[in-house]
């Protein structure tokens, strides 16, 4: 695939004016002049200046260049940065023609061994985003933080407010499991939660997030791909958004949650989406916490240590007897990481449910089974395999 075709340069401007040699911007390859080689890159940026999706939100179309401005400013983190900044990806004559662009160019990238960060543009490139995975012939996991569901019905309804909708009924299927983080009970109908829990699915409360931040981790850890509404962002740390609200995560929790997903060794992809500089204040308050989100994504990626192999003498292997079936649950620790894992077993579906069988869980889970209690993600992930 020529991505020279997709993408427009980055503007010299944008690049010459950051002087500090230890900057961010100096330790990546952008694309100005000539595309850089991909040979050797291991992450990839790439802004999608798309937001006819939105509608009252339509303004995230400028918001790429906008986080690039204080990204390329801050420091360069730990590891050897093999990072390509794309460019913009040029928009489609509609929407539905960006979508496809952004599914052809992460899924070139996820073939390449590439990790795709897309610096939105309105959420419903969500859709792009996990429909790359279709032709890679596996299932996948999404986590998704967001204050609501974008699960609205009706042809007057906008395009980012149900596009989980076309996910979950997307033919052929190849979602296993759904994670959503960060909902505000009143921006939810309670119908829609039933609708999560009917499908095995996960939802987790803004206060759940906030008294549990530990018990967030596993649950990022089961994500393939990560999309983030910068609208779950309280007004206060983030205002760049046209429904922002006053409560919310903080600028500090949502960097956490980006960490967790960065250093989480299976997610190959990431959004960041419906930023609208037209929101934001003069100081360009929501640029920079997206900027310090990406970067503590990017760190997170080169902390990465476990390679999930479980037979390895790099885990440790703990098997606790159960009162009732199953008579025993065996779990795994990371020597390296100190994270845990525990088996679902269940051998008629070794074949396409191979790599869910070691489910991400906590110590607290670990604790949970030593009293005789069945941890309800095994019983979660136990109900998807029947």
């Amino acid at each position: 695939m020529d991505l020279a075709l997709f993408f427009e340069p980055l503007p010299q401007a944008l690049v010459a004016e950051v002087k500090d040699q230890e900057a961010f911007i100096h330790s990546i390859h952008p694309y100005t002049d000539n595309l850089p080689d991909l040979g050797q890159m291991k992450i990839a940026l790439l802004g999608v200046p798309e937001g006819r999706g939105a509608r009252e939100n339509e303004g995230t179309l400028n918001a790429p260049n906008e986080i690039r401005k204080p990204l390329y400013r801050l420091k360069k983190g730990h590891g050897a940065y093999k990072i390509v900044d794309l460019g913009n990806l040029k928009p489609g004559v509609d929407r539905e023609e960006t979508v496809l662009k952004v599914r052809e160019v992460c899924g070139f990238l996820l073939r390449s061994g590439i990790l795709p960060v897309i610096l939105g543009g309105a959420q419903d490139l969500t859709l792009g985003q996990y429909q790359a995975y279709e032709d890679l012939e596996k299932l996948v996991s999404i986590v998704n933080v967001d204050a609501s569901f974008d699960m609205e019905k009706g042809e007057e309804v906008a395009e980012n407010k149900k596009f989980l909708q076309t996910i979950f009924t997307y033919e052929p299927n190849f979602l296993f499991h759904y994670s959503h983080m960060g909902h505000q009970s009143y921006l939810v109908h309670p119908d829609t939660l039933t609708t999560i829990e009917t499908l095995f699915f996960e939802a987790y409360r803004l206060g759940q997030l906030r008294d549990h931040p530990r018990d967030m981790e596993p649950v990022i850890r089961q994500g393939d791909m990560l999309t983030f509404d910068i609208g779950s962002i309280r007004w206060a740390d983030a205002p760049g958004h046209a429904e922002a609200q006053p409560f919310g995560l903080t600028g500090e929790e949502a960097c956490q949650i980006a960490w967790y997903a960065g250093i989480n060794e299976k997610l190959s992809s990431a959004g960041f989406y419906e930023y609208n500089p037209q929101f934001d204040d003069d100081r360009r308050r929501t640029a920079k916490v997206v900027a310090t989100m990406v970067w503590y994504f990017i760190e997170g990626f080169h902390h990465r240590r476990d390679k999930l192999n479980f037979t390895t003498n790099d885990y440790l292997k703990y098997v606790v007897s159960m009162p009732s079936e199953p008579e025993v649950l065996v779990f795994y620790k990371s020597k390296l990481s100190e994270k845990w894992w525990m088996e679902v077993p269940h051998p008629q579906y070794r074949g396409q449910y191979n790599r869910h069988i070691v489910v991400p869980c906590s110590y607290s889970d670990y604790e949970r089974a030593n009293h005789g209690e069945l941890p309800e993600r095994w019983v979660q992930t136990q109900a998807k395999i029947v």
